[in-house]
């Protein structure tokens, strides 16, 4: 065995997983996960729990993967993470734990992400659950928003003895989880829905259905249901548009619309309530994790993709594995292209996005080289339908039926960054409701952060 190369993860071949919403990636076995634990040195000073967001004691877990102790694997887990099987599929290892990894100087990095599923997959087909040691203190806390940052939050705080009720707004629970990530790369029924019962096993009840802000507002959970303490863990599901001509008509979508179609409410399916428009050509405009998922999901209804992205390779923001994945399976690559318009036909439908060529000048604010358009270069695509994958914002709904909770230009929580603490006495924040659009790794290592707030605070009380 070359100790140098990590053990191949077993996938779907392209041209067969481009035409169904299963799981792309098969993961490890046991035997195939030993081998690949194998390659871990154990180092006195491990770099790769520093680069953990919730800083999961990777070195130990993956001793007892060696030793074939999957069980004490998992509770070593799910002593920091309360999404396990998640973040092993979702997380973008390359530029966290892995990036810091030892073994990755002369050689592949340990691939710590597969093991961690590998460990969490195992424990779910066993059907083994988190412990929970702490007795009830008798002390309330609200959660609003079940996505990831809610969810650690939540469990953290549960496996600390508080009461704690999570009140989401749609009927499902599991926030960008369940109606964000698509069914080939996050599994509902068999991963995301099992850990949110793994969450509500440490005692958690979860309320759907509830819009804060509408049904009940921050100051009543605080004042009149008895609670001694709220963490508002909603995300940023508020789209951001060009502002180019031709974004209202027909055929246009947010990449949050499209992919909760699809995901929350399963629209890809014939016998859906809540179908799709089937297109035949679509342009998705984006290069993050989003733009990668809608664009792949509009490959499998059917449609010729494309991805149109203002600056070059280099630059996108997506994981560079779901960037081959897209290439594998056939979506075209529009590179250094900015769209300037959307075009109708004489019904309102969209025919065509019109764009410019660009080139890549000096860095902006953003350490990215700055994209500026070649005169003369307008060119046309030929789509029925664009989907605008360029980020999100936090629904100002609750923060604006909030007292006291100071909002920053960008309609963002203000925090304290040591223990999430908003402005207002007894109210936490945490997650994309803070940042704005980032990863699940991030708002689930934001929760817990606030869920240690929250303990400090309660205990003062």
């Amino acid at each position: 065995m070359d100790m140098t190369k990590r053990i191949p993860v077993k996938e779907q071949p392209p041209k067969v997983r481009a035409t169904n919403f299963d799981e792309v990636c098969f993961g490890y076995d046991k035997d195939e996960a030993v081998l690949e634990a194998q390659r871990c040195l154990n180092c006195k000073k491990p770099q790769c729990v520093s680069g953990c967001p919730v800083n999961i004691d990777i070195p130990r877990f993956i001793e007892q993967v060696k030793g074939g102790e999957f069980v004490k694997a998992f509770d070593v887990i799910t002593e920091a993470s309360s999404l396990p099987a998640v973040c092993g599929r979702v997380c973008p290892q390359e530029r966290q734990c892995e990036s810091k990894c030892i073994r990755g100087l002369k050689g592949d990095a340990i691939s710590i992400g597969k093991l961690e599923r590998f460990v969490a997959d195992n424990a779910l087909k066993e059907n083994i659950k988190p412990t929970v040691s702490a007795t009830k203190n008798g002390k309330k806390v609200a959660v609003i928003g079940s996505g990831p940052s809610s969810l650690a939050c939540a469990g953290d705080l549960a496996k600390k003895g508080y009461e704690v009720t999570i009140f989401e707004a749609l009927h499902c629970a599991g926030g960008v989880l369940s109606y964000g990530i698509p069914e080939f790369r996050l599994p509902k029924k068999d991963v995301v829905n099992k850990e949110i019962e793994n969450v509500i096993s440490l005692g958690v009840k979860i309320e759907t259905n509830v819009i804060i802000g509408k049904s009940l507002t921050v100051d009543e959970l605080l004042t009149d249901e008895g609670f001694d303490a709220v963490f508002i863990g909603s995300g940023a599901g508020l789209p951001k548009f060009l502002g180019i001509e031709g974004e209202n008509l027909n055929g246009v979508f947010s990449a949050n619309e499209y992919l909760t179609r699809s995901n929350l409410m399963r629209a890809f399916d014939s016998e859906s309530k809540t179908p799709i428009m089937r297109a035949k050509k679509v342009a998705v405009v984006g290069g993050g994790n989003v733009a990668m998922d809608a664009a792949r999901t509009a490959l499998r209804l059917g449609a010729v993709t494309h991805i149109v992205y203002r600056r070059s390779e280099e630059e996108l923001p997506a994981r560079k594995e779901e960037v081959n994945h897209a290439k594998e399976e056939g979506i075209i690559f529009d590179l250094l292209t900015n769209p300037e318009e959307i075009l109708s036909d004489e019904n309102g439908f969209v025919r065509g996005i019109r764009c410019a060529k660009m080139e890549l000048g000096e860095p902006d604010e953003s350490g990215r080289r700055r994209p500026i358009k070649i005169e003369n270069s307008d060119f046309v695509i030929d789509v029925d339908m664009v989907i605008m994958a360029l980020g999100t914002a936090p629904n100002p709904l609750i923060a604006s039926t909030v007292s006291d909770l100071e909002i920053d230009k960008r309609g963002c929580i203000v925090i304290d960054e040591e223990n999430g603490q908003t402005s207002k006495k007894g109210v936490f924040a945490g997650g994309d409701a803070v940042t704005g659009a980032a990863t699940v790794i991030l708002a689930m290592g934001a929760g817990k952060k606030a869920a240690k707030g929250i303990d400090e605070y309660l205990k003062m009380q």
